[in-house]
């Protein structure tokens, strides 16, 4: 049993010469006629550009059809454009120690903005989201700072910080809470908790004085170390 591998429209027929006579003449005509005329209309010069942009293309294309219909034979197809080839590099990173977000692919990436509380971010969708430490630490963000989130389409965090609140230094002394773990910045009869990778940048200890950053007009649990004056031990000269 044969299977018929080719259908056959059996109510084709050729064109008739008036319908062949205006695909071939009316169309070009109409749009070389166009694009003649543009100039003379009161259209602006972008606007004219693109038209006439559009209607060479539309002659061409009557082009390619006129000639289809004068021999018949297809028209040869453009050459394949070479695929581009995939070159892998070390990808920078962010002062977070995030990968920063590749462009064109701003559509997938999903904002946050919210408020820094000291140790994180808490967004204006409810949620927690924690803030690298280097990256606090180095841009010293104060409790009350706000701050944007990008989430990459990887999953990568990107944070800026879009609105400082208003701040005041205080210089007051560096304490360490053995039951906590907690380093602390003691003056005026209070104490702010400060990062332990400040701490750690400023090869600070106890009894250091330490300069802070904390909101002006607003309480605080949290300050920023801005700098760090190093105790000086003194010794008594030997008789």
């Amino acid at each position: 049993m044969e299977w018929l591998t080719e259908a056959v429209d059996k109510d084709a027929r050729p064109l008739p010469d008036a319908a062949l006579t205006l695909v071939k003449e009316l169309p070009k005509e109409l749009a070389e006629g166009i694009a003649k005329e543009l100039p003379k209309a009161d259209i602006a010069p972008a606007k004219a550009a693109t038209l006439r942009a559009i209607l060479k293309n539309v002659r061409d294309q009557l082009d390619n059809a006129l000639k289809l219909l004068d021999d018949g034979t297809p028209l040869p197809s453009e050459e394949p454009k070479p695929e581009p080839k995939l070159v892998f590099s070390p990808q920078p990173k962010t002062d977070d120690g995030s990968a920063p977000v590749a462009a064109g692919t701003m559509e997938d990436d999903r904002v946050v903005e919210g408020v820094f509380d000291g140790m994180g971010m808490v967004g204006d969708d409810g949620k927690s989201y924690l803030v690298p430490p280097n990256y606090a630490s180095k841009s010293k963000l104060v409790e009350g700072d706000m701050l944007k989130l990008t989430i990459g389409a990887r999953g990568n965090f990107i944070y800026k910080q879009i609105g400082p609140i208003e701040r005041q230094r205080i210089i007051g002394t560096l304490a360490y809470d053995q039951e906590t773990g907690q380093y602390l910045v003691v003056a005026g009869g209070r104490s702010w908790k400060v990062l332990k990778a400040s701490i750690t940048y400023f090869k600070a200890e106890a009894g250091d004085e330490a300069v802070i950053l904390a909101p002006k007009n607003a309480p605080s649990k949290w300050a920023a170390v801005e700098n760090v004056i190093k105790k000086t031990l003194t010794t008594q000269p030997t008789p």
